[in-house]
């Protein structure tokens, strides 16, 4: 078995070839918010702009022993100012990343989605975890477990599409994606299976793109080729999924705690469908999770950079 954190190792040491991305860093009022951010640009994958009250921020960074007299410093009374100052430098270009630092979740979300002011696409926002599953051999993306309380179809062909192109920034061309539901066969009177036999026809048609889909599939016959075998379910995503949807956020929520606490899994989270990649970072995550969300994101940035460069080619 590898080592602990390879997966994630092999995400930064993939960032070792791209410049520093500008980050707006909302509110990073505590030592772990602070030194996350400042380790990130050690590690060359951002370019911090610490958004929050000054005096706070300078008397966190003395007490900690962090030294952030290198970075930009952007005056902020609260909380809430501070998430609609970083959402701001993005919408001015200054910035290409949008981290969390010791502010609710929902103020930051409540400033990316304002109508007017926020960072909205035709995206619906959903969050992924990128999770280093000491069992398995590669790092699985699990999707939605933070952000789409009960999504409905429509909400699913965007968490699918936005963990697909997430896929394609780490490397991976073609993603194996697994529709969860509670078993194998389409049920009437299980919706969760009516979704995912309506997203796999949808990728059928050209709705969603770029990957390969399957569902409804168990957790046990996407994750596992001798469950698929014994339920003689013959699929190219049975037991080999990159990517698993869950129905709904409880479902996801529980699937990443269990990984995290039953199988000694890492998760590095992100939200996805905005002008830009948001890290979300939690104080209980270790070194290296905080690093490879911020790892994760660079990857992002960097490939939608590349695909705004192209299409801008075209265009000449």
């Amino acid at each position: 078995m590898e080592t602990k954190h390879a997966k994630y190792e092999r995400l930064l040491e993939r960032c070792k070839m791209l410049a520093p991305t500008p980050t707006a860093v909302a509110h990073p009022c505590d030592e772990s918010s602070l030194r996350g951010a400042i380790e990130a640009a050690d590690l060359g994958l951002l370019t911090p702009i610490l958004v929050g009250p000054r005096a706070k921020i300078q008397a966190v960074a003395k007490q900690s022993g962090v030294d952030i007299s290198r970075y930009e410093l952007v005056d902020s009374p609260h909380s809430q100012a501070a998430a609609d100052a970083a959402v701001r430098l993005v919408r001015e270009g200054k910035a290409e990343m949008l981290m969390k630092g010791s502010l609710h979740t929902d103020e930051l979300m409540g400033a990316v989605v304002a109508r007017d002011t926020g960072l909205r696409t035709a995206r619906r926002i959903s969050h992924c975890f990128v999770m280093d599953v000491p069992t398995l051999e590669q790092a699985i993306i699990i999707t939605d477990a933070a952000v789409n309380i009960f999504p409905t179809l429509e909400d699913k062909v965007h968490i699918v599409q936005n963990a697909i192109d997430l896929a394609h920034a780490l490397g991976k061309p073609q993603p194996k994606v697994a529709i969860l539901s509670a078993m194998e066969t389409v049920n009437p009177k299980v919706q969760s299976t009516i979704d995912a036999a309506a997203l796999c026809k949808m990728a059928d048609r050209g709705q969603i793109t770029g990957g390969v889909l399957d569902g409804p599939l168990a957790l046990d016959n996407a994750i596992n080729l001798n469950a698929a075998k014994i339920k003689k379910i013959e699929s190219p995503v049975a037991g080999r999924a990159d990517i698993l949807i869950v129905p709904d956020l409880e479902a996801g929520n529980m699937l990443a705690k269990s990984l995290s606490f039953l199988a000694d899994a890492d998760a590095a989270g992100i939200v996805l469908g905005a002008r830009v990649p948001i890290i979300l970072t939690s104080r209980a995550d270790s070194v290296m999770t905080r690093l490879a969300s911020c790892a994760v994101a660079a990857l992002v940035a960097n490939a939608r950079r590349d695909s705004a460069s192209r299409t801008v080619g075209q265009a000449a």
